[in-house]
């Protein structure tokens, strides 16, 4: 008797994610796995669809969002699925959706608006709520999730321009902890933005003590990205080494003209401390940064475009300069009237982003802001872009390494059994594109637009993006980090 199976995709070429090299084959799915791999003979199948050797990969596996949101809000998550995205990192940069025992006041302390300017959403009290919201309503894609050391303060602190006290850290120490035993992967930090600069060293090792119980991940938009970026580095791999935890650098980059080109330096400090200590990294492929708009991070950038104002709406998409200029006040001024607000910043090397992106053991990571009302083009663009422009055009790596960087590594760092992998066995989370076409359509002019050349992409194993947008299935789970990965 024939064998049954939900689904069979004919004649692929297959890019199984480990980075070998392609071959031809069919790839059989059944109740939310991959069963066969290679040749399917005469099969009861439920659906076949003949590639006709498109690419058939596992699915993007985003290494770096603030998604904790959208998936509640948005849960078809066109802007990831779109680009094949099938799993997103959320809670980073040290900003997460929970805790909160007690909703935080409005407005909301920056960097937390970017998820929510209303405080209408920080409503859950505890991790597990949250992480039982997502069980209950869960989006297109599936989720690995951090908590964020940012979100613990301003959840305990009345004061966050001073470090914690020994019984504000015993508080947020027990948050984490929580959060960890509720299935979070580890503790991001966003030591760059206001509400946690002033957190000194010490106080972080403290707060992010319960990583070890947990073998989970210490991720960071670490301190400073420019002219003390090594001294920073220094600071992330200490706290990797006293907790005895893996280190992630987040959209790892060299900040500003004078720093133009020192990812000679950077990379080569990571290379050394990698061979003493568990260190993953990320990068998106652009020149251009997003986060909130400040004069200081606009001053140091060639270029900076408002994303989203509160103040001034009608502003979303102008050129802060150009805008200045209008309002008839230095730059500085119109910054503080469009407050609080989102900015792009071109304040990159384009040579640097390239040697970070090409370094193999680089992750691919969008850092997207889907709540911007003009956002970044990497929220709709970053995995397109990488497989189009900086593989097929400008032959920065291969194809098979490309997928690697956005699947297989990313599983592999994360600690995700059975996902970022074409394998019998493996979930079936699947991304299936032509390699001729794929290409971003977004841009920092008209930055929402769907990718080109993406066919189908598939949550274990339910068609969740085909035919150019999203079917309403909703099959993602939270994944926990399997420990010892």
């Amino acid at each position: 008797m024939a064998e049954h199976f939900d689904l069979v995709l004919r004649n692929a070429v297959i890019v199984d994610g480990t980075g070998a090299p392609r071959f031809e084959g069919d790839i059989a799915v059944r109740a939310s796995v991959i069963v066969r791999l290679g040749r399917v003979g005469v099969a009861r199948v439920q659906r076949e669809i003949d590639l006709d050797g498109k690419v058939a990969a596992p699915g993007f596996i985003d290494a770096h969002t603030h998604d904790d949101r959208l998936m509640l809000s948005d849960p078809d998550m066109s802007a990831k699925v779109s680009q094949g995205v099938t799993t997103v990192v959320a809670g980073n940069c040290g900003v997460s959706l929970a805790p909160f025992p007690v909703m935080p006041a409005v407005p909301v302390t920056p960097p937390l608006d970017l998820l929510d300017d209303s405080g209408g959403w920080f409503r859950f009290p505890s991790f597990s709520a949250y992480v039982s919201e997502l069980d209950r309503h869960p989006a297109a894609t599936n989720c690995v999730l951090l908590v964020g050391h940012t979100t613990l303060r301003v959840a305990t602190l009345d004061d966050l321009e001073r470090p914690a006290r020994a019984e504000e850290i015993a508080r947020m120490q027990t948050l984490a902890r929580e959060a960890l035993a509720a299935g979070a992967a580890g503790i991001s930090t966003g030591l760059y933005y206001e509400p946690a600069a002033a957190a000194p060293t010490s106080e972080v090792i403290e707060v992010c003590r319960p990583l070890a119980e947990f073998d989970a991940l210490y991720c960071t938009h670490m301190r400073n990205e420019a002219d003390r970026v090594l001294e920073s580095l220094d600071e992330s791999f200490r706290i990797g080494r006293e907790l005895g935890v893996p280190v992630i650098i987040s959209h790892h980059k060299v900040n500003g003209v004078s720093n133009h080109g020192r990812s000679h330096e950077t990379l080569a400090c990571i290379e050394q401390h990698r061979q003493q200590q568990p260190i993953g990294l990320d990068c998106y492929p652009y020149y251009a940064a997003s986060t909130i708009l400040s004069a200081d991070r606009a001053a140091a950038a060639s270029r900076t475009v408002v994303t989203w104002s509160k103040a001034l709406p009608q502003h979303a998409g102008r050129d802060l300069a150009e805008l200045a200029g209008e309002m008839g006040v230095p730059q500085a001024e119109a910054v503080a009237r469009l407050l609080p607000a989102g900015a792009i910043y071109f304040s990159m090397d384009e040579a640097d982003v390239q040697r970070i992106l090409a370094y193999p053991p680089t992750m691919i990571g969008s850092d997207g802001l889907p709540h911007d009302a003009f956002p970044h083009p990497r929220l709709w663009a970053t995995f397109p872009r990488v497989l189009g422009h900086y593989s097929r055009e400008l032959k920065l790596f291969p194809l098979e390494q490309a997928v690697h960087k956005m699947t297989g590594l990313t599983a592999q760092t994360y600690g995700l059994e059975g996902r970022g992998i074409l394998r019998e066995g493996a979930w079936a989370d699947i991304t299936v594109f032509d390699p001729a076409r794929i290409a971003e359509a977004a841009t920092f002019e008209h930055p929402i637009a769907p990718a080109h050349g993406i066919e189908y992409v598939m949550t274990n194993g339910a068609m969740v993006w085909e035919q150019g947008r999203a079917t309403g299935a909703h099959p993602g789970r939270v994944l926990r980090r399997t420990p010892g990965r």
